[in-house]
């Protein structure tokens, strides 16, 4: 990755100069976004990276939950 990249907030994919998008929000954080794809499901769907198979994030054998 060079300095040129930035990965993607949700899928952790690297995301080329002068494409994908940059989602600012209130508190100041910035997020990249490779695609619509990523965008919707982190922003619009709220699901978590670590549950879904195409993502990098993504945990074999699922998360464990604290009770």
């Amino acid at each position: 990755m060079s300095m040129l990249e930035k990965l993607c907030s949700f899928c952790n994919r690297p995301v080329a100069k002068g494409s994908g998008t940059m989602f600012a929000k209130n508190d100041g954080t910035v997020q990249w976004f490779c695609s619509s794809k990523c965008k919707k499901n982190a922003l619009v769907l709220k699901r978590d990276p670590r549950k879904l198979k195409w993502t990098k994030k993504y945990v074999k054998g699922g998360i464990k939950v604290k009770k």
